[in-house]
Protein backbone atom coordinates (compact mmCIF):
# COMPACT_ATOMS: atom_id res chain seq x y z
CA UNK A 1 0.00 0.00 0.00
CA UNK A 2 1.48 3.18 -0.95
CA UNK A 3 1.47 6.08 1.77
CA UNK A 4 -0.18 9.37 1.30
CA UNK A 5 1.37 11.61 3.74
CA UNK A 6 0.27 11.78 7.09
CA UNK A 7 -2.74 12.92 8.54
CA UNK A 8 -3.04 14.38 12.83
CA UNK A 9 -6.37 12.66 14.72
CA UNK A 10 -7.18 14.33 18.05
CA UNK A 11 -8.67 12.07 20.60
CA UNK A 12 -7.37 9.47 18.61
CA UNK A 13 -7.47 6.84 21.68
CA UNK A 14 -11.07 6.19 21.81
CA UNK A 15 -14.65 6.58 20.09
CA UNK A 16 -14.94 8.14 16.89
CA UNK A 17 -11.09 9.24 16.91
CA UNK A 18 -10.01 5.79 16.88
CA UNK A 19 -12.73 4.00 14.26
CA UNK A 20 -11.03 7.36 11.84
CA UNK A 21 -7.56 6.93 12.98
CA UNK A 22 -8.13 3.17 11.79
CA UNK A 23 -9.90 3.91 8.94
CA UNK A 24 -7.59 6.60 7.53
CA UNK A 25 -4.60 4.19 8.31
CA UNK A 26 -6.67 1.31 5.94
CA UNK A 27 -7.39 3.83 3.41
CA UNK A 28 -2.98 4.22 3.21
CA UNK A 29 -2.41 7.58 5.19
CA UNK A 30 -0.12 8.22 8.35
CA UNK A 31 -1.99 8.56 11.39
CA UNK A 32 -0.67 10.89 13.88
CA UNK A 33 -2.90 9.66 17.21
CA UNK A 34 -3.06 12.52 19.32
CA UNK A 35 -4.26 12.11 22.70
CA UNK A 36 -3.45 13.24 26.39
CA UNK A 37 -2.40 9.21 27.07
CA UNK A 38 -0.25 9.50 24.09
CA UNK A 39 -1.92 6.26 22.76
CA UNK A 40 -3.41 4.83 19.67
CA UNK A 41 -6.76 3.23 19.84
CA UNK A 42 -7.57 1.11 23.08
CA UNK A 43 -11.15 0.66 22.93
CA UNK A 44 -10.48 -1.86 19.53
CA UNK A 45 -8.21 -3.45 18.07
CA UNK A 46 -5.39 -2.77 15.65
CA UNK A 47 -5.09 -5.09 12.59
CA UNK A 48 -1.30 -5.84 12.37
CA UNK A 49 -1.05 -4.62 9.26
CA UNK A 50 -2.39 -1.17 10.04
CA UNK A 51 0.01 -0.97 13.18
CA UNK A 52 3.15 0.62 11.25
CA UNK A 53 0.86 3.35 9.92
CA UNK A 54 -0.07 4.65 13.26
CA UNK A 55 2.26 7.18 15.10
CA UNK A 56 1.82 8.26 18.86
CA UNK A 57 1.99 11.56 20.39
CA UNK A 58 1.01 13.04 23.83
CA UNK A 59 -1.39 16.06 23.18
CA UNK A 60 -3.46 18.31 25.10
CA UNK A 61 -5.55 19.60 22.59
CA UNK A 62 -5.61 23.23 24.64
CA UNK A 63 -1.62 23.05 24.11
CA UNK A 64 -0.97 24.94 21.40
CA UNK A 65 2.92 25.14 21.54
CA UNK A 66 3.05 21.01 22.28
CA UNK A 67 0.87 21.10 18.94
CA UNK A 68 3.41 22.98 16.77
CA UNK A 69 6.22 20.89 17.87
CA UNK A 70 3.61 17.56 16.89
CA UNK A 71 2.82 18.68 13.65
CA UNK A 72 6.61 19.47 12.67
CA UNK A 73 7.48 16.10 13.51
CA UNK A 74 4.59 14.43 11.59
CA UNK A 75 5.72 16.71 8.27
CA UNK A 76 8.98 15.00 8.52
CA UNK A 77 7.81 12.03 7.31
CA UNK A 78 7.00 10.79 3.81
CA UNK A 79 5.23 13.47 1.79
CA UNK A 80 5.01 16.04 4.82
CA UNK A 81 1.30 16.25 6.47
CA UNK A 82 -1.68 16.10 4.66
CA UNK A 83 -4.85 16.74 7.16
CA UNK A 84 -5.91 17.44 10.66
CA UNK A 85 -8.99 16.01 12.27
CA UNK A 86 -10.36 18.21 15.11
CA UNK A 87 -11.93 15.54 16.72
CA UNK A 88 -11.52 15.56 20.63
CA UNK A 89 -14.30 17.51 22.34
CA UNK A 90 -15.87 18.09 26.00
CA UNK A 91 -19.35 18.16 27.37
CA UNK A 92 -20.64 19.33 29.98
CA UNK A 93 -24.13 19.50 31.24
CA UNK A 94 -26.28 20.99 33.76
CA UNK A 95 -28.93 23.88 34.01
CA UNK A 96 -28.16 27.32 32.80
CA UNK A 97 -28.89 29.16 35.76
CA UNK A 98 -26.45 27.52 37.54
CA UNK A 99 -23.83 26.52 34.98
CA UNK A 100 -20.86 27.40 36.25
CA UNK A 101 -18.81 30.23 33.96
CA UNK A 102 -15.52 28.04 34.31
CA UNK A 103 -17.22 25.18 33.01
CA UNK A 104 -18.32 27.09 29.78
CA UNK A 105 -15.42 28.54 29.20
CA UNK A 106 -13.88 24.92 29.39
CA UNK A 107 -16.22 23.65 26.49
CA UNK A 108 -15.76 26.42 24.03
CA UNK A 109 -11.73 26.23 25.14
CA UNK A 110 -11.53 22.72 24.04
CA UNK A 111 -14.51 22.56 21.30
CA UNK A 112 -13.78 25.95 19.57
CA UNK A 113 -10.47 27.23 20.63
CA UNK A 114 -8.25 24.59 20.65
CA UNK A 115 -9.53 23.58 16.72
CA UNK A 116 -8.79 27.27 15.52
CA UNK A 117 -5.26 26.94 17.47
CA UNK A 118 -4.54 23.78 15.75
CA UNK A 119 -5.56 24.32 12.38
CA UNK A 120 -3.65 27.75 12.55
CA UNK A 121 -0.46 25.25 13.55
CA UNK A 122 -1.55 22.95 10.73
CA UNK A 123 -1.42 25.63 8.25
CA UNK A 124 1.85 26.10 6.95
CA UNK A 125 2.38 22.06 6.73
CA UNK A 126 -0.53 21.93 4.99
CA UNK A 127 0.29 24.99 2.39
CA UNK A 128 4.00 23.49 2.05
CA UNK A 129 2.70 19.89 1.11
CA UNK A 130 0.62 21.81 -1.48
CA UNK A 131 -2.81 22.13 0.03
CA UNK A 132 -4.73 19.41 1.98
CA UNK A 133 -7.93 18.92 4.35
CA UNK A 134 -8.95 19.83 7.86
CA UNK A 135 -11.86 18.14 9.14
CA UNK A 136 -13.86 19.46 12.61
CA UNK A 137 -16.13 17.04 14.51
CA UNK A 138 -19.52 19.34 14.99
CA UNK A 139 -22.34 17.80 15.97
CA UNK A 140 -27.00 17.99 14.90
CA UNK A 141 -26.58 19.83 18.18
CA UNK A 142 -25.42 22.93 16.43
CA UNK A 143 -28.92 23.46 15.26
CA UNK A 144 -30.95 21.99 18.06
CA UNK A 145 -31.79 23.71 21.77
CA UNK A 146 -31.45 20.73 24.12
CA UNK A 147 -32.08 21.57 27.66
CA UNK A 148 -29.18 21.36 29.92
CA UNK A 149 -26.21 21.73 26.90
CA UNK A 150 -26.10 25.42 26.12
CA UNK A 151 -22.51 25.33 26.36
CA UNK A 152 -22.00 21.96 24.07
CA UNK A 153 -24.91 23.57 21.61
CA UNK A 154 -22.89 26.85 21.65
CA UNK A 155 -19.75 25.17 21.50
CA UNK A 156 -20.57 22.98 18.09
CA UNK A 157 -22.66 25.89 16.46
CA UNK A 158 -19.54 27.66 16.64
CA UNK A 159 -17.10 24.90 15.30
CA UNK A 160 -19.73 25.06 12.15
CA UNK A 161 -19.04 28.72 11.57
CA UNK A 162 -14.95 28.08 12.25
CA UNK A 163 -15.13 25.40 9.21
CA UNK A 164 -16.93 28.35 6.83
CA UNK A 165 -14.86 31.31 7.80
CA UNK A 166 -11.60 29.08 7.63
CA UNK A 167 -12.78 27.62 4.47
CA UNK A 168 -13.46 30.69 2.55
CA UNK A 169 -10.09 32.17 3.81
CA UNK A 170 -7.90 29.65 2.70
CA UNK A 171 -10.05 28.01 -0.23
CA UNK A 172 -7.19 29.28 -2.90
CA UNK A 173 -4.06 28.05 -0.49
CA UNK A 174 -5.23 24.62 -1.62
CA UNK A 175 -7.25 23.50 1.64
CA UNK A 176 -10.25 22.79 2.21
CA UNK A 177 -12.06 22.80 5.73
CA UNK A 178 -15.14 20.89 6.41
CA UNK A 179 -17.26 19.94 9.57
CA UNK A 180 -19.05 16.46 9.75
CA UNK A 181 -21.39 16.75 12.07
CA UNK A 182 -22.83 13.08 13.58
CA UNK A 183 -25.57 12.58 15.45
CA UNK A 184 -26.22 9.67 17.92
CA UNK A 185 -23.63 7.29 17.20
CA UNK A 186 -23.08 4.35 19.68
CA UNK A 187 -19.86 4.47 22.36
CA UNK A 188 -18.50 3.32 25.15
CA UNK A 189 -19.09 6.94 26.34
CA UNK A 190 -22.96 6.17 26.23
CA UNK A 191 -23.37 2.54 26.47
CA UNK A 192 -25.06 3.19 30.07
CA UNK A 193 -27.74 5.00 28.39
CA UNK A 194 -27.99 2.41 26.02
CA UNK A 195 -28.95 0.31 29.01
CA UNK A 196 -32.23 2.06 29.26
CA UNK A 197 -34.92 0.12 27.10
CA UNK A 198 -36.96 3.51 27.31
CA UNK A 199 -34.26 5.32 25.86
CA UNK A 200 -33.71 2.66 22.88
CA UNK A 201 -37.10 2.73 22.49
CA UNK A 202 -37.30 6.90 22.13
CA UNK A 203 -33.95 6.87 19.50
CA UNK A 204 -35.78 3.84 17.27
CA UNK A 205 -38.85 6.38 17.07
CA UNK A 206 -36.98 9.77 17.20
CA UNK A 207 -34.02 8.91 14.47
CA UNK A 208 -35.46 7.86 10.41
CA UNK A 209 -33.66 5.46 9.81
CA UNK A 210 -34.37 3.12 13.25
CA UNK A 211 -31.32 4.03 15.57
CA UNK A 212 -27.94 5.24 16.22
CA UNK A 213 -24.92 4.36 14.17
CA UNK A 214 -21.24 3.74 15.07
CA UNK A 215 -18.46 5.37 14.93
CA UNK A 216 -17.20 3.02 12.06
CA UNK A 217 -19.43 4.70 9.74
CA UNK A 218 -18.14 7.85 11.04
CA UNK A 219 -14.90 7.37 10.29
CA UNK A 220 -15.50 5.75 6.71
CA UNK A 221 -17.42 8.89 5.66
CA UNK A 222 -14.20 11.07 6.77
CA UNK A 223 -12.10 8.31 5.33
CA UNK A 224 -14.35 9.21 1.73
CA UNK A 225 -13.52 12.73 2.48
CA UNK A 226 -10.20 12.69 2.32
CA UNK A 227 -9.38 10.00 -0.34
CA UNK A 228 -11.77 11.82 -2.88
CA UNK A 229 -10.67 14.87 -5.31
CA UNK A 230 -13.49 17.14 -4.46
CA UNK A 231 -12.02 20.86 -4.27
CA UNK A 232 -14.93 22.40 -4.99
CA UNK A 233 -16.59 21.09 -1.42
CA UNK A 234 -14.94 23.10 1.26
CA UNK A 235 -16.73 24.87 3.99
CA UNK A 236 -19.94 23.06 4.24
CA UNK A 237 -21.06 21.31 7.81
CA UNK A 238 -22.21 17.70 6.39
CA UNK A 239 -24.73 15.75 8.59
CA UNK A 240 -24.64 12.35 10.03
CA UNK A 241 -27.85 12.12 12.07
CA UNK A 242 -30.24 9.31 10.26
CA UNK A 243 -32.33 12.69 9.44
CA UNK A 244 -33.09 12.99 13.00
CA UNK A 245 -32.64 16.61 13.32
CA UNK A 246 -34.45 17.25 9.94
CA UNK A 247 -37.58 14.93 11.14
CA UNK A 248 -40.90 16.94 12.18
Amino acid sequence: MTEKGAVAVTGASRGIGAAIALELARRGWRVGCLSRKGIGPEDRPVPADLAPLLEYHALDVTDEVAARAVFATLAEGPDGLRGLVNNAGAHAEGPSHEFATEDFAHVMAVNVTAPFALSREVFPHLQAAGGGTIINLGSFFDKLGVRYSAAYCASKAGIAGLTRALAVEWAKRGIRVLDVAPGYVETDLNAGHRENDGFNRFLEQRIPTGGPTDAEEVGRLVGVLFDEDLPFLTGETIYLDGGQSIQQ
